[in-house]
């Protein structure tokens, strides 16, 4: 048996760094626009994210590790994701098979998981939102409670209980973090599709808005809820197939959408999101896609496809969706266990929170 001196071996481990510094050249892929050419491009498609180890960094154990064995990266993936909401940065994702809230820090380069240990272990996390602080308020459907935690992860408090809800889905909270708006979806034998609100410091109950019903004001199976620069509440109305606008109190705004296959129109209307300029973001499980309106609900762009391929800006199962500080869009897709991150054309990849992700050494 030949023995190696430990010169030659240190000679060839730097020669397989090097080799590992150096991967196969490969065509690079063509950026994904939204709309394609030759119209001018509102979106750029930007990255997925599978799991833990598409953001954090790796120890030196398991660089040195992938560099002798040939083990490739691993992390801690999705079991079914459900919503997300992001703060400066910071992703979280609810999985309702894990049992977790799944935070991604891109500026900090982190993974964690929170809400698997008492105090505050959920059930069935479903719901996300943030306030201005990064404070997570997270609906459990099975503990009908409305789970408050920091940015860390640490538990906070709690509001809602068993009593509260018929079938608490998701949730949302005004900037200040002081009032907490629960959408409660309700069911074929109830008329309680409404939402609950509650004060977040003392736990109160504060009042209800809307019941059952086609009316301005009533919802069908509402789903999602989103709060907009403006103060507005906008919901998700899903069995009357359209968005509804209210006030804090509950007075009728304005609505738009309906039934249909057409752009513009809704199918499966589960999740919702607003950026900084008042737009609305919905995504449609059917059409595997989100469509972007304007405050008053007339259609701007479409951006992904569905299909049952895993590609870029493909969709099975779309849920979840999030538009961050800088304009950034993330849709969670449940069939493939992925989030997908859209940046607007006019930002350069470097910018905003996310910006992190393409530095250089990053």
């Amino acid at each position: 048996m030949t023995i190696m001196k430990p010169g030659r071996l240190l000679v060839l481990l730097g020669l397989l760094a090097g080799c590992a510094g150096q991967p196969p050249q490969q065509e690079p892929l063509q950026p994904l626009v939204f709309p394609p050419p030759p119209d001018e491009p509102r979106f750029v498609y930007e990255r997925t994210v599978r799991s833990s180890a598409d953001i954090a960094v790796a120890d030196s154990g398991a660089q040195w590790r992938a560099l002798l064995t040939g083990e490739s990266a691993t992390g801690t993936g999705f079991g079914k994701p459900f919503d997300i909401s992001v703060c400066q940065g910071q992703i979280f994702v609810t999985d309702t098979v894990r049992r977790s809230i799944m935070a991604f820090d891109v500026p900090e380069r982190r993974f964690f998981e929170f809400g698997t240990e008492d105090p505050g272990a959920v059930r069935k996390p479903l719901g996300v939102a943030t306030d201005d602080q990064c404070n997570v308020y997270v609906a459990d459907g099975t503990n009908r409670t409305v789970m408050i935690f920091n940015q860390n992860g640490a538990f906070i408090s709690a509001v809602g209980g068993l009593d509260m809800f018929e079938r608490l889905s998701h949730v949302a909270v005004d900037a200040a973090g002081t009032k907490v708006f629960a959408v409660d979806i309700g069911g074929v034998d109830t008329a309680h599709h409404r939402i609950r609100v509650f004060d977040v410091a003392s736990g109160e109950h504060l009042y209800d808005i809307g019941t059952r019903g086609e009316d301005d004001g009533q919802f069908n199976l509402p789903r999602d809820i989103e709060m907009g620069p403006d103060g507005l509440l906008y919901v998700v109305d899903g069995g009357n197939f359209r968005v509804q606008v209210l006030d804090q109190k509950g007075t009728f705004i304005r609505k738009f959408g309906r039934l249909g296959r057409m752009y513009g129109q809704f199918s499966r209307p589960k999740g919702i999101g607003i950026d900084a300029t008042g737009n609305v973001y919905v995504s449609d499980t059917a059409f595997g896609n989100f469509q972007i309106f304007d405050p008053e609900g007339q259609l701007l762009l479409f951006v992904g496809s569905r299909s049952e391929k895993f590609e870029r800006a493909t969709f099975m199962l779309p849920a979840g969706l999030a538009v961050d500080e800088d304009g950034r869009v993330y849709m969670v897709d449940q069939f493939f266990r992925k989030f997908d991150v859209f940046r607007p054309a006019d930002m350069a990849p470097q910018e905003g929170f996310l910006g992190a992700w393409n530095l250089p050494g990053k």
